[in-house]
């Protein structure tokens, strides 16, 4: 059986390599990988990566800059043409395209215009040119004023950002205040779970600013981040894929691939110091850096609880009715092919 066209996860390496990872109905199902690029430009190879299974492979000898597209084809005829969706900025923490999604009525989310990330203030000078080749317009932050200062984005001169602080209620007891509560990984987890039920019910007014600023006229190319990238990041994501159709299941795939973009072990000291934790062990404090079905399962069972769907949601709370997603659609979605 054919390729999967939504499985298919690309990403750039900090090296410069791509990653290329998909599936398929049935594993023997033999599939061509090949970089959308003139020959004469680089002399790309491919490999797989351990394991070294069907479905997993690395291409590399590519130019450094610009971003590269792949065509996977299958001995079905079925094709997908795809980009990177992670980018591998230099510094960057978790970085990614969240186009490239198929929605409810077989039209896709386009690719390079919505982007996702988390801290922008370790962006080297490479980095930042390599931001400035994805056209963003506008770059939404939704760090609290206490963390833009003391790490403040590394961007490009020019680069127009609009802040929209998200404090959820729950956040200030469940993590300032942890040294009292927070005894273990569970306990961590249901902090998380907490925080997700928080953004539905005490800062639904900054998600409306985000699909306000949006739908302005001018603002197309969309950069959402936070400190990690994923929980007031991937809350919103996650809103906007709702938006455009993206159904459930897809919506879900893409939260949790901030599993492949982010290491959860390389930020333990950072949050020990910033939360005051460190008198909680390293099992303690990971879920706090890591996503889990249950964490935005949270927030849509707060939707559902309190608006019925996720739907009324989006017109009740965020104003965001028919005719905006109309408006979201014409500018986001694409035929395939």
């Amino acid at each position: 059986m054919p390729l999967k066209p939504d499985s298919v996860h690309i990403w750039r390496t900090p090296d410069g390599h791509h990653d290329l990872h998909w599936e398929t109905s049935d594993p023997s199902t033999a599939v061509e990988v090949e970089p959308v690029v003139a020959a004469a430009a680089c002399a790309a190879e491919a490999r797989p990566l351990p394991p070294g299974s069907a479905g997993r492979i690395r291409v590399t000898g590519l130019p450094a800059v610009g971003r590269h597209y792949f065509r996977l084809r299958d001995s079905y005829g079925t094709e997908v043409v795809a980009p990177a969706r992670g980018l591998g900025l230099p510094g960057g923490v978790n970085f990614r395209d969240f186009g490239g999604y198929r929605a409810a009525d077989g039209r896709r989310v386009r690719w390079g215009y919505l982007f996702r990330s988390g801290n922008l203030s370790r962006l080297s000078g490479e980095a930042q040119g390599m931001f400035s080749s994805l056209g963003i317009d506008v770059v939404c932050d939704f760090r609290r004023e206490d963390e833009q200062v003391s790490d403040p984005s590394r961007l490009p001169a020019g680069t127009r950002c609009i802040n929209l602080a998200i404090t959820p209620g729950s956040q200030g007891s469940a993590l300032y205040g942890g040294r009292h509560r927070l005894t273990g990984a569970e306990a961590m987890a249901e902090a998380m779970r907490d925080i997700n039920r928080e953004f539905v019910r005490s800062q639904s007014e900054r998600y409306a600013a985000l699909f306000g600023h949006l739908l302005e006229p001018g603002n197309e190319r969309f950069l959402v981040h936070c400190a990690a990238g994923k929980d007031r990041t991937g809350f919103a994501a996650a809103l906007v894929l709702f938006a455009l159709g993206v159904p459930r299941e897809t919506v879900l795939e893409d939260y949790l691939l901030t599993r492949h973009y982010f290491d959860p072990f390389g930020e333990l000291a950072r949050v020990r110091e910033k939360y005051d934790m460190h008198h909680l062990e390293d099992e303690a404090l990971l879920p706090m850096l890591q996503v889990d079905e249950s964490y935005l399962g949270a927030a849509l069972e707060a939707i559902e609880a309190g608006y019925g769907s996720v739907e009324a949601y989006l017109e009740k709370a965020l104003g965001v009715g028919p005719a905006e997603r109309a408006a979201l659609a014409a500018r986001y979605l694409e035929e395939e092919g």
